[in-house]
């Protein structure tokens, strides 16, 4: 029986974004929580804050999840910076952020069967996410923990140009992995989409958001391609 699922969603999103990816992944079998956030919930994470009020909510949704279907593990899926906010609830390390007085610490990473992560930037040149990124990239570079399965998700839609159409990605890619002539899903480039050791896949045609018109992660014709590596 497929293990139950829980999706994090991406940077200033709210859980009814998710609300078609939920539904496709339970129509396949797997009891499936999208974490209850509001986009009002991460104003307090702005500047380079601590993650930390977003990924409590996290580790409750998942042992909400874990409590109902009577398992032991689930499979984790962190769109965007859901994914490297994942990456800190895994891990064993005390995470205290710029201003915090009280370290916290989850060690989830028994609980979770495979991570996957869409579209997320897990590098930044960016001043106000480096902190955190550098964070978990000291601590847990790459697939750090053998007993999970990383699965990370790229997107090869738009290559950044400094022209019409393109400028948008340009500049977020250079910001991102410090390059803006690269391939991505508009928002993130493939290179930093990807982490060493990990399952690493590339879709073509995918964009970066589920606002974005068209294509997504989570629509059927990209699930198609990434649901498979799910437990």
């Amino acid at each position: 029986m497929p293990l139950p699922t829980v999706i994090l969603p991406g940077y200033l999103e709210s859980a009814i974004a998710y609300h078609q990816l939920q539904q496709s992944l339970q129509q396949m079998g797997f009891p499936t929580l999208t974490v209850p956030l509001r986009r009002r919930d991460w104003i307090v994470t702005l500047g380079g804050r601590p993650v930390t009020p977003i990924v409590r909510l996290l580790d409750r949704t998942v042992k909400q999840v874990l409590q109902q279907s009577n398992a032991s593990q689930i499979n984790l899926i962190g769109h965007s910076a859901g994914g490297w906010i994942s990456r800190i609830y895994l891990g064993d390390k005390p995470y205290l952020g710029r201003g915090e007085l009280q370290a916290s610490l989850w060690q989830a990473h028994s609980l979770v069967a495979t991570l996957m992560t869409l579209g997320t930037p897990h590098m930044s040149q960016e001043r106000w996410t480096r902190w955190n990124l550098d964070f978990v990239n000291n601590n847990y570079p790459g697939a750090f923990y053998q007993n999970v399965r990383y699965v990370c998700v790229a997107g090869k839609t738009i290559f950044g140009e400094k022209r019409r159409g393109s400028w948008l990605a340009y500049s977020s890619y250079q910001l991102t992995c410090g390059k803006g002539n690269t391939w991505g899903d508009g928002i993130t480039p493939i290179e930093a989409a990807h982490l060493e050791g990990a399952e690493n896949i590339v879709i073509e045609g995918v964009k970066h958001s589920p606002r974005s018109p068209g294509v997504w992660y989570g629509s059927p014709e990209a699930l198609k391609v990434w649901v498979k590596y799910l437990v």
